[in-house]
């Protein structure tokens, strides 16, 4: 089943989130639906906002998002960028109950599942398969977070695109240069000169 074009089908790729979270039976979305409610958002909508007190997880069905922090000086730093069938929100303000120090924001037209956070954690406490997929949410954001962490350190800005262009081919087409640019921690300028050098390599 592929992702759906329309943004208003709420359909969903069991196949795309098995790859991602493992073989998890259908049964377990559905009880996942019933605390959760289908919406779409239109593109630079902040689902989660600096200094707000979120309350839900949403799953991506369609669309790009992303997350950024904000410097004193009003510079903005993605974090990270979300396709279909992942998962965003303000995980550590959710856990920890404090205010999101992160900014989630749609990139193009979305469609999501708002899950409610409380009722999800309640339904793990009951539900093992909800419980094994809460995990491996967790598990998946720790590991890109430390695979993000280790790229800063022991890659150039080159070495940082070409791994992002590895493990989503299609960026260039559907998020803008200054947002991959801002994600590799480099100016729109610098990314243009290293796209021209990869091209006439």
């Amino acid at each position: 089943m592929r992702v759906p074009t329309n943004p208003s089908n709420p359909m969903f790729d069991y196949e795309k989130f098995s790859d991602s979270f493992g073989d998890i039976p259908e049964e377990a979305i559905i009880k996942i639906k019933e605390i959760s409610e289908f919406k779409t958002y239109k593109s630079n909508f902040q689902i989660d906002e600096f200094g707000k007190m979120p309350s839900k997880v949403y799953l991506l069905i369609s669309g790009v998002m992303r997350c950024y922090i904000t410097s004193e000086t009003g510079k903005e730093f993605n974090k990270s960028f979300f396709f279909p069938m992942s998962f965003a929100g303000s995980l550590t303000a959710l856990i920890t109950n404090k205010p999101s120090k992160i900014v989630y924001e749609t990139i193009t037209a979305c469609s999501v599942y708002e899950i409610d956070y409380n009722k999800l954690k309640a339904l793990c406490e009951k539900d093992i398969l909800i419980s094994n997929l809460y995990r491996g949410i967790l598990e998946k954001v720790f590991v890109h977070y430390e695979k993000r962490q280790l790229e800063l350190i022991s890659l150039n800005a080159s070495q940082r695109y070409q791994r992002l262009k590895d493990d989503i081919p299609d960026i260039d087409k559907v998020v803008p240069q200054y947002h991959i640019a801002s994600y590799l921690s480099i100016t729109p300028v610098q990314l243009s000169r290293i796209r021209k050098k990869i091209k006439e390599s």
